[in-house]
């Protein structure tokens, strides 16, 4: 009796006595402690050291991107030169041999690449063109400066540009016209302040490639003199035009003479009875557009 009452003991009442370890919970405490803070300690002290080296020597970017931010922003702070075209074409869009420089607030004609082509810079806050905007790009076709606030072209701004095909002014503040290149075709003034002595005798008498002429909404007082055969669209609406003469578009002394390109003239809103001066059209195929009584 006294031997089965031990072996009851043994088997049964002992593991209550000296219960096993729990091997897996104490293995799962070491695993959480060891990878929550060792390892979370480790990868930010590793951040910070770097952090410190980019700061000192500015080598390493590859954490820091705050830094290449700011760096990007002091790009684009950089004023524009002659000595690049980088931060043109950062502030504006270059794209094969076109620039536009649109709606962007400039006061000044920014540095082009040589090989541009086509100039885009309208409705921005330009005041004067300088002859050396234009001294090292012979190669433009085409320039507009509309709605900006131009007062003054020096001489000879445009004097180069032997490839210039259209120019537009229109929209600005000018009083005078700038020497124009020889091959322009189409010219546009409309809008501005100028007036008749503000446009010399022979303005467009050697542009012989000159097809479209606006110079409405202005101050004149007499139709600009010398215009080329090769104008086909001529618009002086809204001037303070007066006076007309037989020469103004044709020939009085070669009645046979036929301005057979001429295609449009308007000239309403000007102060001056067209049907006073007859003779004043009889080389036209049709009539200006204008006020006759």
């Amino acid at each position: 009796m006294e031997t089965l009452q031990a072996t009851f003991f043994l088997f049964v009442l002992a593991p209550l006595v000296n219960p096993a370890p729990p091997l897996q919970q104490e293995s799962l405490q070491v695993y959480e402690y060891d990878t929550d803070v060792s390892m979370g300690s480790l990868t930010q002290q590793d951040y910070e050291m770097q952090s410190k080296d980019i700061r000192k020597d500015g080598t390493n970017v590859s954490l820091d991107t705050s830094l290449i931010l700011q760096s990007d922003d002091s790009q684009l702070d950089v004023p524009p030169t002659k000595d690049t075209n980088l931060p043109t074409c950062l502030l504006c869009v270059c794209l094969s041999g076109s620039v536009y420089c649109e709606e962007i607030d400039i006061e000044a004609v920014p540095p082009l690449p040589k090989e541009t082509a086509y100039l885009y810079a309208r409705f921005n806050k330009i005041k004067r063109i300088a002859a050396s905007d234009f001294a090292d790009i012979t190669t433009l076709r085409r320039i507009d400066f509309s709605g900006n606030r131009i007062e003054e072209i020096e001489d000879g701004a445009f004097s180069k540009l032997l490839l210039l095909e259209e120019l537009s002014l229109a929209e600005n503040r000018l009083v005078k016209l700038p020497v124009l290149p020889p091959k322009l075709t189409t010219f546009n003034a409309n809008q501005n302040r100028i007036k008749s002595r503000g446009i010399k005798a022979n303005a467009f008498k050697k542009l012989t490639n000159l097809a479209y002429l606006y110079l409405g909404h202005n101050a004149l007082e007499s139709v600009p003199l010398n215009l080329p055969e090769s104008l086909r669209i001529l618009h002086l609406q809204y001037n303070n035009i007066t006076t007309i003469t037989d020469d103004t578009f044709c020939k009085s002394n070669n009645t046979r003479y036929i301005r057979t390109r001429m295609d449009e003239i308007r000239m309403e809103g000007n102060p001056i009875v067209l049907a006073k001066h007859v003779n004043a059209f009889s080389c036209l195929r049709m009539l200006p557009v204008g006020t006759y009584y």
